[in-house]
């Protein structure tokens, strides 16, 4: 008899109170995702995302109550070289611009490189020239009135073919590039669960163990957004939390589903009566997930100490998430397979087509799905537990030599560059850039007093202008806004890109800054922009990022400490996990950094995301526990039953093979349809994640994890750590329909 843990008394009450339990889930569901979540997830604003002096800047501009207008341009370039800014053909083309934009309707405050007053820029050899305009109407809706404007300018191209003449801006990026990351976004989220669904029936064979995960997943990820919007409301979340939440919810959805699902199965194949085998199942797969489930959590929580706001609010999203699978899936799920009892291995779309085709096409019941692994399984497992050194020293190799890479990493800042794929709008970013470097991302100064109009803060913004262009730490083009209540002023400098943009902010805010509006007393003078939040970012993260490993390995190793009293395999299942992270980061560097393999992705050699390399640390660290505390559940169970060491290494890996082969299935399936997506940065991240899950899946826990455990034999499990085995006691009786 199993013992009666926490786990094994809750899905005792909600086998004995099944209704009650099922219908307790579904209202809890209905409240949360339609009650609570009809307020909405509150974003976050601007600044929010940024860390330092850019996140000031970005607070006091967003306070200061701006109007909110969309800018955009319009790049006017000699393809040959032949025309240039004074040829009458240039200008006429520069004219034509002006005025088909301004016959839309929906452009105002049109500049040229003629005008008088305020020119646009042009180069100093006249080859390219801006016209400069800002959208009518809401900057934040631009992008749906932007196209009458676009077809203008391609109009006008058509007229000029000598010239080069494109439109970028806030507002094209938004119809352009917008359209097609939404598009993206909704592409991934509904592939997402037929993928899933199609492994889990081609593993499983019948249709209830496809539709109970995925139901416990789904129902789990609507309730975890409903209390996200409340949660949102004291800490604002980025618009991709939801999506996140989505991949991490199908991920332990799922798992903990097949964890409990498959034992109880697995049960009865052996024989056991049903109330036998929900009882089995509650005290070892539902302790399996609470123990896997508060890892994950704790793993998601070490995000909070990053301090920024976007990984923050990952965090809130993601302990949601996984909090609300976990209650799922030790309540509703032994409630519903009370119910259902043997129906779950009704072949339903088995009958179907064997009725169609009257008999000539059946395939056998797959009860290998609920009793272990297979063939295949077998001979990996027997070859590794036959030679456990050399397969340690081999599949340590493998990973360490994927791992090389890692040490060169390079992080940056996604920028226009991130966007790959059929977007001429990014070659029209880069040809502006290389034409006014610095000037579609430049840095800006933010300047609050009691009244920035004041003629001594004035003559400091002057100062400011005259030293950073004479110092050549910027270059034109420049602008000055000023807030309508005369509290703020923004400074935009042109400065480069890479190293020389980084040179131009330190100088800005450790020298020309602090000695023009800096030392006007009653001002307070902020650097952001690009090149400053990369700046910000990076030092947030050398600060922070330290603390979260340590958190995360920390209380991991606590917690397998307490769940499984072996302080030597919390020691090997921390390693295991550290290995795999190290080897999907070299993999990440291989891949896109050094570009083996980036054009089949549709991609550029780039550096790596600098937010990615931490996310993937907390999320793969998370998710490689699951199969870690499963697997070590099973080999615990058959060691405290009185088998030897390597007999419970091979049977806890054996009778949990299937299962995590057909979840790290899916996870690799529904993480690679993200390397499809358009960012370069979600190709990383998705790449990431599932060379990750299937390196985990494979290669440490076929090979590294049984050969290092064979070799540990008896040591794994000291018999002073070792709790007395369960006393042969009557349980509660639990009820099946």
């Amino acid at each position: 008899m199993q013992p009666r843990n926490l786990a094994a008394r809750i899905g005792g009450w909600s086998a004995r109170h099944r209704r009650t339990a099922i219908l307790g889930w579904l209202a809890f569901v209905a409240v949360a995702g339609l009650g609570v979540g009809a307020a909405g997830t509150t974003a976050m604003a601007g600044y929010e995302d940024e860390s330092g002096d850019s996140r000031r800047a970005g607070q006091i501009i967003e306070e200061a109550g701006f109007p909110d207008v969309a800018g955009e341009t319009v790049l006017i370039q000699a393809r040959d070289g032949r025309l240039t800014a004074d040829t009458a053909a240039f200008r006429q083309a520069v004219q034509d611009v002006k005025t088909s934009v301004e016959a839309t309707g929906q452009a105002q405050r049109i500049r040229t490189p003629y005008d008088s007053g305020d020119p646009a820029p042009r180069t100093a050899d006249g080859t390219t020239a801006l016209v400069l305009f800002d959208m009518t109407g809401a900057g934040k809706t631009a992008g749906e009135r932007v196209q009458p404007v676009l077809d203008a300018v391609a109009a006008v191209q058509e007229r000029h073919p000598g010239l080069r003449i494109e439109q970028a801006g806030t507002a094209s990026l938004q119809r352009l590039a917008g359209v097609a990351l939404a598009r993206d976004f909704q592409r991934a989220e509904n592939l997402s669960l037929p993928i899933t669904a199609v492994i889990l029936l081609l593993a499983f064979g019948t249709l209830l163990p496809m539709l109970i995960p995925l139901t416990m997943s789904m129902t789990a990820f609507f309730a975890a957004t409903g209390l996200l919007a409340v949660a949102s409301k004291a800490l604002h979340v980025a618009d991709t939390t939801t999506s996140l939440m989505l991949l991490i919810g199908l991920a332990v959805g799922v798992d903990y589903s097949l964890f409990y699902l498959s034992r109880e199965r697995e049960e009865r194949a052996r024989g056991r009566s049903r109330q036998q085998a929900l009882d089995t199942a509650a005290a070892t797969s539902g302790r399996a997930v609470l123990i896997s489930g508060c890892t994950v959590i704790l793993a998601m929580a070490g995000m909070f100490l990053t301090g920024n706001g976007v990984f923050m609010g990952f965090a809130q999203g993601t302990m949601l998430i996984v909090l609300t699978a976990m209650v799922a899936s030790v309540t509703v799920l032994p409630a519903t397979l009370a119910i259902l009892g043997d129906a779950v291995d009704a072949r339903l779309i088995h009958g179907i087509v064997r009725t169609t085709t009257r008999g000539r096409i059946t395939w056998p019941r797959r009860l290998g799905a609920w009793t272990g692994g297979g063939r295949t399984w077998d001979t990996i497992l027997t070859g590794v537990l036959r030679h456990p050194w050399i397969s340690t020293v081999l599949a340590t190799a493998v990973l360490i030599a994927l791992a090389v890479p890692a040490l060169g990493m390079r992080v940056g800042q996604p920028g226009v560059d991130d966007l790959q794929g059929d977007y001429p709008i990014a070659g029209t970013y880069a040809a502006i850039d290389h034409a006014f470097p610095g000037g579609n991302e430049p840095a800006v100064v933010a300047i609050k007093a009691p009244d920035v109009t004041d003629p001594a803060v004035q003559d400091a913004i002057t100062r400011l202008e005259q030293r950073a262009l004479g110092t050549s730490t910027a270059h034109q083009p420049v602008s000055v806004q000023v807030s309508p209540d005369r509290t703020v002023a923004t400074v935009a400098l042109s400065v480069g890109d890479g190293e020389s943009g980084r040179r131009a902010v330190q100088t800005l805010r450790e020298t020309l800054v602090p000695q023009t509006v800096g030392a006007q007393p009653g001002v307070r003078a902020y650097v952001t922009g690009s090149a400053a939040a990369t700046m910000d970012f990076n030092r947030q993260m050398a600060r922070t990022a330290p603390l979260v490993f340590g958190f995360v390995l920390l209380l991991a190793f606590l917690l397998l400490l307490i769940s499984f009293r072996s302080i030597v395999i919390a020691v090997q299942s921390i390693l295991l996990n550290l290995l795999s992270v190290a080897a999907a980061y070299g993999v990440l560097v291989l891949v896109f950094q050094h570009g083996h393999g980036a054009g089949l992705l549709g991609a550029a050699p780039a550096a790596i995301v600098n937010w990615l390399p931490l996310l993937l640390f907390v999320i793969l660290f998370g998710l490689s526990m699951d199969y870690q505390v499963f697997i070590l559940s099973r080999i615990r169970e058959a060691h405290d039953g009185g088998m030897p060491a390597p007999d419970a290494v091979e049977h806890g890996i054996k009778s949990t093979a299937s299962v995590v082969t057909s979840a790290a299935l899916i996870m690799v399936a529904v993480f690679a349809v993200f390397g499809t997506m358009s960012l370069v940065s979600f190709k990383q991240m998705g790449v990431g994640l599932a060379v990750a899950i299937l390196i985990d899946a494979t290669l440490v826990r076929a090979v590294l994890m049984p050969a290092t455990m064979k070799l540990l034999g008896r040591h794994a499990w000291p018999t002073t750590l070792t709790p007395d085995k369960p006393a042969e006691t009557e349980q509660e009786a639990i009820p099946v329909a």
